[in-house]
């Protein structure tokens, strides 16, 4: 359950209640009055949580909700709820509810994570799971890849007959994690941010520039879209079968560039440089650098010995590496340097260089 907080902090409580029932009637409001002419009151307004429901208003013969297909404003409305708080589940809350959007709250393995979520995203923390399971529209597994099957799996002790359940990893397809999920009634989706969510405070304030990928269920495939894209978010749909390649692409852009940065570090140490100046003097070519190839795309911002077909500075590079998995690198980076080289240079001669280059690689590997 939504557990109140201690004395000491319920006047605060009590202020942010009366603004979550102001917010509740308001949403609620500009639809009913349309309807006050023709419809009557409900006998006494029902109640959730303490809070109205949306159900408070109705027709002699139908409640005005349920004749009428969602609205952008209650789409809005769907309540989003976080099994886990980390990073991600932090900023997406934080990004969510800076949006306008219904959040009911976050379930943690530690209460006082959920509550510092929940304090952050002006929503709620859980200590029952089950709570937070009835009380959202859409819920998010923000844990790890390996913790996404228990967390649906206990998900799944209560009824999820008409919930979204996402869970947001970039190498699992909503398939692999929600097996059952259209037989339970409900619709699962795999919406991954292509991004490296590194903080809790403050990676929400990048996500209005960031892809999100979306593959699950078909029948509520384009619902999901559009209240993705009602958020402000990029969204790029991606076939189940291509979420590997995907991973594998986020991972060559993102984390073996960690790899790359760190042998360099480690060549400029080698010169004498300390770890913290070798750092410092990368920075500026490093981010100058990605930041051009980001912006103008690889072939228009590539540079460099390869790129003017300068086979001595190559070879010369070569007899200062160390050993012979870090000159095969070397290698197969620069074979595939020259393929971009050639798109941006058609008429340049790269014979020689490409010829010395895969010489020495079927050497090495030989030797290997």
């Amino acid at each position: 359950m939504a557990i109140w907080p201690s004395p000491s902090r319920r006047s605060s409580c009590c202020r942010r209640w009366r603004i979550s029932f102001t917010r509740s009637l308001q949403s609620a409001g500009s639809e009913l009055l349309s309807d006050l002419t023709d419809g009557k009151a409900c006998d006494s307004l029902k109640k959730m949580d303490g809070i109205p429901h949306r159900k408070l208003y109705c027709k002699p013969w139908i409640c005005a909700w349920e004749r009428r297909s969602a609205s952008p404003k209650e789409v809005m409305s769907m309540k989003i709820g976080f099994i886990g708080a980390g990073k991600v589940g932090f900023s997406l809350g934080k990004y969510f509810h800076e949006q306008g959007f219904a959040l009911a709250g976050y379930y943690s393995r530690t209460f006082q994570s959920a509550a510092e979520a929940a304090a952050f995203t002006a929503s709620d923390a859980y200590e029952d799971r089950s709570e937070l399971v009835k009380a959202s529209d859409v819920l998010f597994l923000t844990v790890p890849d390996g913790a996404i099957a228990a967390a649906y799996a206990a998900v799944c002790q209560q009824p999820i007959q008409g919930k979204i359940i996402c869970h947001c990893s970039g190498a699992l397809t909503a398939a692999s994690a929600f097996p059952d999920i259209e037989q339970r009634g409900a619709a699962g989706f795999a919406v991954h941010p292509l991004v490296a969510v590194s903080s809790r405070k403050t990676s929400y304030r990048e996500l209005a520039d960031v892809f999100f990928t979306l593959e699950g269920t078909a029948a509520r495939f384009a619902e999901m879209q559009a209240w993705l894209m009602r958020a402000g978010l990029h969204v790029q749909p991606i076939a189940a079968a291509a979420k590997a390649k995907y991973h594998c692409a986020a991972a060559i852009a993102s984390n073996q560039v960690a790899a790359l940065f760190a042998q360099s570090q480690q060549l400029l140490e080698d010169c004498g440089f300390t770890p913290e100046n070798a750092r410092a003097a990368l920075g500026p070519l490093f981010l100058g650098n990605a930041r051009h190839v980001a912006e103008a795309g690889p072939v228009a911002a590539l540079t460099g010995p390869v790129e003017r077909a300068d086979l001595g500075t190559v070879k010369k590079h070569l007899k200062t590496l160390p050993d012979d998995d870090d000159r095969l690198l070397y290698l197969l980076l620069s074979a595939r340097l020259l393929r971009i080289a050639r798109q941006k240079h058609p008429a340049r001669d790269y014979q020689s260089i490409q010829t010395f280059i895969d010489a020495e690689t079927a050497r090495l590997r030989q030797k290997g």
